[in-house]
């Protein structure tokens, strides 16, 4: 199996969506967590003990390829992320209509 494939269901384990922040990742893990661990869990202990192993090793997955992946701090990616005030007073902003 590749990365890719790893990465999809490790996402596919936790609940986590193709874009997250890794934020929301440590989130889903905690909660994955907390519903299989097996003191906590209300099914049989085995199963528990099985999905809590599962959800550890999602974890582990989506946390490394999260740090060690390289982030884009280029201007062209970050712009992708603006607001849509900053958005329109980059468009509109000196102009003498919309300023």
């Amino acid at each position: 199996m590749g990365l890719y494939e790893e990465i999809k269901n490790a996402r596919e384990v936790l609940g986590v969506p193709e874009k997250a922040s890794i934020d929301f990742v440590k989130q889903k893990y905690k909660e994955a967590l907390k519903k299989w661990h097996p003191d906590k869990c209300g099914q049989e202990k085995t199963i528990c003990e099985e999905k809590t192993r599962e959800v550890i090793n999602a974890g582990k997955i989506l946390l490394n390829y999260c740090n060690n992946y390289l982030i884009d701090f280029s201007k062209e990616e970050v712009e992708k992320y603006i607001s849509a005030e900053e958005l329109w007073f980059k468009k509109f902003g000196k102009d003498p209509v919309w300023g």
